[in-house]
Formats: structure tokens, sequence, C-alpha cells
């Protein structure tokens, strides 16, 4: 009788313990409630553009990113990160790593990643897209960012997440231009965590 009235005991205090660790939780969750940076294009540079093969395709590109953070009480870091281009679903550069990046609470971060220089295979209607969208004089991208987040908010930190930036871009590009190029529209970044 004895071992049973303290298996309740400690039942009881188990979830006692369980019960107030997870109101501490919501509380805490509520009250810094973190939420996810946002990304926007404010740049280009198109500095190469090769399509003379059927099958792979060279080019180099310059992007200026912003990046903020919205909380009020939650600093941000981003490590892993990594960015690549697409063109119609096709990634036509490898991916850069790029260093971490920390987002102080409401903070801002402007980078410029120097992306591609090296050829990657692509379908055969990629090169001819790029042609045609040449010739037209406008270009659509998207710019794809990769990385690991984590918030900070003073003793607490969160624990890494996933996170996938996509920034679809217009931009003016013509045929044998070489730097910045104009950016059409006001592209703002969809950002999944």
């Amino acid at each position: 009788m004895g071992v049973n009235y303290s298996t309740r005991h400690c039942f009881a205090f188990i979830s006692i313990f369980l019960l107030l660790a997870g109101v501490t939780t919501l509380i805490v969750w509520l009250v810094y409630r973190p939420s996810k940076p946002s990304f926007h294009v404010i740049g280009a540079a198109i500095y190469d553009v090769n399509t003379t093969s059927s099958y792979v395709v060279s080019t180099t590109m310059q992007f200026t990113l912003v990046a903020h953070n919205p909380n009020k009480r939650s600093a941000a870091y981003i490590d892993r990160l990594s960015a690549y281009i697409s063109y119609r679903e096709e990634v036509i550069t490898a991916p850069a790593p790029l260093p971490p990046m920390f987002l102080e609470r409401e903070g801002t971060v402007i980078m410029s990643p120097m992306l591609g220089g090296e050829p990657v295979p692509v379908s055969p209607n990629v090169p001819g897209g790029l042609v045609t969208d040449e010739a037209y004089g406008v270009v659509a991208l998207r710019v794809v960012l990769l990385g690991r987040l984590r918030w900070k908010a003073g003793a607490f930190r969160s624990g890494h997440y996933g996170m996938f930036a996509k920034c679809d871009v217009l931009i003016g590009l013509k045929k044998g231009h070489v730097g910045e190029v104009p950016i059409l529209g006001s592209p703002d970044c969809s950002v999944d965590v």
C-alpha cells in the first residue's frame, strides 16, 4: 500500500511539473513570439550570360538583398547560408556559400553575393529561353537563399529551423549588356521556416 501511495505522488509531481513547464514555454513563446525575417531584392548586376552550349549555361550575377528582422524582442541567427539563381525552375548557378548572418532586434543587413562563374548543366530549353528573353529585354529569375535559422531572446535560444527564401525578380537585360540592370517591379521574397 505504501508503494502505491508513493507512486501516485511521484506521478502527480511529474504531471504538475510537466504542466508548469508547458505553461511556462507557452508564456515565453507568446511574449517573444519570433516571426520569420523578410528579404527584398534592391539591386542586380549581370556580368556574364554564356548560352553558347545547348546543355550548359555559365552566368555571373550579383544581387543586392536586404534582410530585416521584424522582431522587437528576439534576434535571429542564420547560418549554413547559401544562395543560387534559377531560371524557369532550373538552377543556373552553383550554390554559393555565404557567411553567417546575425540580425539584431528590428535590425537590417544588406548583402551582395556574387553568384555563378562556373558552367552548370541544364535542359536544352534553358539556353534558348535565355536568348529569347534577352532579345525581348526582360528576364525572369529567382534568387534562392537556404540556411538554418534560430532565434535568441534574452537567455532563451530556439532550436535550428530550416529557412528557404525565394525572390522572383524581373530584370531588364539586353544581349551584350554588362553591369547593373534595372529591376522591374518591387520584388519581395517569400520566406518559409
